[in-house]
């Protein structure tokens, strides 16, 4: 049940940050702004404190320590792939232009309309 009061306040927290965006209509934007971070701020740090929060900032640390054990390619392993890449879709791009054109001369054939 208290999990429950928490994320309807973080969700009125939220709303109150957007109507917060409306309300200093007449301010400076950067001031606005602020008013949304702020609630969008506030509502996070209540939400942490639930059950669901919980489960989600655990698998945020899970997920960080993952990207971690992860083997990046290096700099010359990224530009071989992308030239690669573009080799290939350059290639497909002309495969594909010759069979538009050779099904676009049978058809103009076949209707009587070719040379």
């Amino acid at each position: 049940m208290t999990d429950k009061l928490k994320l309807g306040l973080a969700i009125l927290l939220l709303a109150a940050g957007v109507a917060g965006f409306y309300i200093l209509s007449e301010h400076a934007l950067v001031l606005r702004v602020l008013a949304v971070l702020a609630g969008v701020g506030m509502a996070i740090f209540v939400a942490r404190f639930t059950s669901h929060g919980q489960q989600f900032f655990a698998f945020g640390k899970e997920a960080w320590v993952e990207t971690k054990k992860v083997v990046w390619p290096t700099r010359k392993e990224t530009f071989q792939t992308t030239g690669v890449v573009f080799l290939l879709v350059v290639v497909i791009a002309i495969f594909l232009w010759i069979v538009d054109a050779s099904l676009m001369w049978a058809v103009k054939l076949l209707m009587g309309q070719g040379d």
